[in-house]
């Protein structure tokens, strides 16, 4: 089971937490709404919780509880900017289908 995340996105969770001033990494998660069934979830983690997962790349942690692992396993994070709009993109190989609106999906 693994999560990877591209170099821009690395850079752009480092530099999230060194202007934030503390924290282990990035929490990746997902809880149930939308339309679709499921939504991703991102928060800074100050401290692990039991059964969290801890994938590192290019110095920057990303930390998954068990629950939400079944339906990440294989995700790639990145970044992309277009245009005028950036944001977190979800490359999630279980991913079945999407909601027209991009907040949710189902597996």
């Amino acid at each position: 089971m693994a999560i990877t995340m591209t170099a821009s996105a690395a850079e752009r969770v480092s530099s999230f937490l060194i202007n934030r001033g503390k924290g282990l990494g990035l929490r990746l998660g997902v809880k149930t709404t939308g339309c679709s069934g499921l939504a991703y979830v991102l928060e800074f983690v100050d401290e692990l919780n039991d059964g969290d997962k801890v994938f590192e790349q290019e110095g920057v942690k990303i930390i998954v509880d068990a629950k939400s692992l079944a339906h990440l396993d294989g995700t790639e994070l990145d970044f992309v900017k277009e245009g005028l709009n950036e944001g977190f993109q979800f490359n999630n190989p279980n991913a079945k289908g999407e909601c027209g609106c991009g907040e949710s999906f189902s597996v």
